[in-house]
């Protein structure tokens, strides 16, 4: 019983971790497109190369914690991988399809920007 309650535990981590990581990297696809979009908004708009710079920066910042955000949750899900080792119950647990991880599950969002 108390096994069985570990490995739930221990999979309620798993897949929300896989969930987050999912959700940085949607961020940093639609900052991405963000930030294309105001550079096309800009041109269109015949303005000055200053005259969204200061979004273009702020957006940058934004988008360097971000990253520095992905990385960090990548630590993240290495040391909960190594920390399995030495909780008892989840040695040798598997979820399914041999790997250490569960599937992400949904999809990513693609769009044709034109």
């Amino acid at each position: 019983m108390r096994k069985q309650q570990i490995q739930n535990a221990a999979f309620e981590v798993a897949t929300q971790v896989r969930a987050v990581e999912g959700t940085i990297d949607t961020a940093l696809a639609e900052m991405a497109e963000l930030q294309a979009r105001i550079m096309r908004a800009n041109a269109v708009a015949g303005a000055g190369v200053v005259t969204a710079h200061e979004a273009i920066e702020q957006l940058s910042a934004a988008l360097g914690g971000l990253v520095r955000a992905r990385g960090a949750m990548g630590s993240c899900h290495s040391a909960l991988v190594e920390a399995k080792d030495r909780v008892p119950g989840l040695r040798t647990t598997s979820f399914g399809d041999g790997t250490e991880c569960p599937p992400q599950t949904g999809f990513s969002d693609l769009r044709i920007v034109a």
